[in-house]
């Protein structure tokens, strides 16, 4: 038996009817078992009354939420306890009216925008693929669909034949019934926050987390978001590095221009449209870019930053956008932002979940010799920190030899350097202590 609660499993000390929603929410999720007359521990305290729940708990699931479990009396040490076993249903089960799922070790009731997904899920339908009742043809941008065409001439050639709009959106499943889903809306509308009010992105510039400098919201259809965000980010957010290679002028963002188009893609692709706008703010020292929907059960953060399968929210956006060659090969979008951000001598993007959403934070190198030399360090601190960000860590042995100093002066340094919150001991104690630069 797991004594861990988790997704599946739920511990019980004694039987309530209550505990209906943790059952409907199992059906509603992946399964799960519920056990009563066992405490959060996983200790068996027992029940007294267990021939009679055998008998009462069977009927009132099949009453009350219209699904059949296995429910089974068990005994360990002279104390019985009973085990209630439900499979996962592809049909919303509801309990008095009311949906019920699993997140994580708790069970919540589902209401509005969240229930609203989880039926038309439960329905073989998502979001994106729901005929926009009040919208037609006439609110399909001809000039974003010529568009599409040019770029879609390698993967999707018979696209350029089509000289008909209703019949392409019907080649890319946008189409149903002679009307655009919400999916055609947003990738070719003309307008689609006459229909969608917070499909759009919002940029800000910011002096720290609490004073706003200045601020753009970008409009119109995802194709059209997803060129003009980088071009304002480009032109009105980020800094550019000048540099002469071999006779030619080279302009560099402060962060690799197909990383940050990479994760604009990646947010337009994953975001759920039926909240809140997706947000860029831009920090002196990091670029952070949020956006409205967690990771799909199938993913982690960790997974992230490896190659993986993909699993996108909106499966018709991001067919229409793999199409058009905005995403070279599915499931490796994020794997690119780190690669280019290696490639550069940054950071690794940072991943995670928040707020119902997923946080995508880029950082700047801000360890530069000037910046150091600002920070009063000596020349010894400065000389082994830049030579870390080029090996990666550094000892104490190494220390002293390439400052050519006494362990004694290494020690006080390296510590000095901790303090200052630009190192951290990766190793334990003094003599195994592995010294690198630390991560926010």
């Amino acid at each position: 038996m797991d004594k861990k609660e988790s997704q599946n499993i739920e511990y019980k000390q004694s039987w309530r009817d209550e505990f209906l929603k943790t059952i409907c929410a199992f059906a509603n999720t992946i399964g799960g078992t519920l056990y009563i007359g066992i405490n959060d521990n996983g200790q068996v305290v027992g029940v007294e009354n267990a021939k009679k729940l055998l008998e009462d708990i069977p009927n009132k699931i099949v009453d009350l939420l219209g699904v059949v479990a296995e429910v089974i009396l068990k005994r360990e040490k002279a104390k019985d306890y009973i085990v209630i076993r439900i499979k996962p249903y592809e049909a919303p089960i509801s309990y008095k009216g009311k949906y019920y799922i699993r997140s994580g070790s708790t069970t919540h009731e589902q209401n509005g925008a969240e229930l609203q997904k989880f039926l038309l899920e439960k329905s073989g339908l998502s979001w994106e693929s729901v005929i926009e009742e009040r919208a037609s043809l006439k609110d399909i941008d001809l000039a974003t669909i010529s568009k599409f065409k040019k770029l879609a001439a390698k993967r999707f050639p018979s696209a350029t034949k089509e000289k008909s709009v209703s019949a392409l959106l019907e080649k890319l499943h946008l189409l149903v019934k002679g009307k655009p889903t919400r999916a055609a809306i947003l990738l070719f509308g003309k307008d689609p926050q006459k229909f969608y009010v917070s499909s759009y992105i919002k940029i800000g510039r910011f002096k720290d987390h609490a004073t706003l400098i200045s601020m753009d919201e970008v409009f119109g259809n995802l194709f059209q978001q997803a060129e003009e965000t980088l071009e304002i980010l480009k032109k009105k957010y980020l800094q550019t590095a000048i540099s002469i290679k071999k006779l030619h002028r080279e302009e560099e963002l402060e962060y690799p221009e197909v990383a940050l188009r990479e994760a604009i893609v990646n947010a337009i692709v994953h975001r759920d449209y039926s909240a809140i706008h997706t947000q860029f703010k831009v920090y002196p020292d990091h670029l952070s870019i949020w956006n409205n929907g967690e990771l799909t059960q199938r993913l982690t953060v960790e997974k992230l930053k490896k190659r993986h399968s993909s699993f996108p929210r909106n499966e018709l956006i991001a067919d229409v956008f793999y199409k058009a060659a905005y995403i070279e090969a599915w499931g490796h979008g994020t794997v690119k932002m780190v690669d280019e951000c290696k490639k550069v001598g940054l950071p690794e993007p940072n991943f995670e979940e928040e707020s119902g959403g997923m946080l995508v934070t880029f950082r700047k190198d801000v360890l530069t010799e000037e910046y150091l030399q600002k920070m009063d360090l000596n020349e010894r601190q400065i000389k082994a920190v830049l030579y870390i960000k080029e090996k990666g860590s550094i000892v104490s042995s190494v220390y002293q030899r390439i400052n050519a100093t006494t362990s004694k002066t290494a020690t006080r340094d390296l510590v000095d350097l901790i303090t200052k919150g630009i190192l951290e001991n990766k190793g334990g104690a003094t003599r195994g202590a592995i010294y690198m630069l630390k991560k926010d």
